[in-house]
């Protein structure tokens, strides 16, 4: 038998549930407060995340987040060209920007190596970033991972493959703390680790 007096009622809970970090009692009462708006409210939020779905892409240079094909940034003639920082996932360009401390072009891996989780280098966009380094006459590699084994596992990696176009390579400082996230970072300690960058030796 259902907890719940209805069966719409339970089905909301049920996806509202399926998000990251919602448990069933947090899901109730965003139903509940959804029930208690004018259905033009209502209307409104689900069509959001429709057109969330349905327009939001990948941008086709730096893998950002974008509603159109290339992103604001790549598309940007006021970023510095010449640097590209390495990150991640979207989250991290979003907590890097946030810092006002970087004005250059990312790159967003969508992940990290990791063999336990059967993610290699062919599932990450490394290679449309080795494929990036000549044509836009970048000058300097950012690699802003993880502080963790995986991360610099990829930094390794990263660096390896960009040596033959003789790219200037640096991480971010490790003012971040090892085993951090970088969207879990305060912006002051983010934008100093940015600033004082040091050279990548592998």
């Amino acid at each position: 038998m259902s907890d719940y007096p209805s069966i719409l009622l339970e089905n909301a809970v049920n996806a509202f549930s399926s998000l990251p970090g919602l448990g069933r009692k947090t899901a109730l009462r965003l139903v509940l407060h959804l029930l208690r708006q004018p259905e033009a409210e209502v209307d409104k939020f689900a069509g959001a995340l429709t057109q969330l779905r349905k327009n939001v892409r990948y941008c086709r240079i730096c893998h950002n987040l974008s509603d159109t094909e290339v992103c604001p940034i790549c598309h940007s003639t006021r970023r510095d060209r010449h640097i590209v920082c390495v990150v991640e996932n979207v989250r991290d360009v979003m907590s890097i920007e946030n810092t006002g401390q970087y004005n250059g072009l990312y790159h967003v891996l969508g992940g990290v190596i990791s063999p336990m989780d059967g993610i290699g280098p062919k599932d990450l966009e490394i290679d449309s970033l080795v494929e990036r380094i000549g044509p836009e006459l970048v000058k300097e590699v950012i690699l802003a991972l993880p502080a963790t084994m995986e991360g610099d596992t990829t930094n390794f990696y990263i660096w390896r493959r960009l040596q033959p176009t003789g790219v200037s390579v640096s991480q971010i400082a490790r003012g971040v703390a090892v085993g951090n996230e970088l969207e879990y970072t305060d912006e002051i300690t983010l934008g100093r680790s940015i600033l004082n960058r040091t050279e990548f030796t592998g």
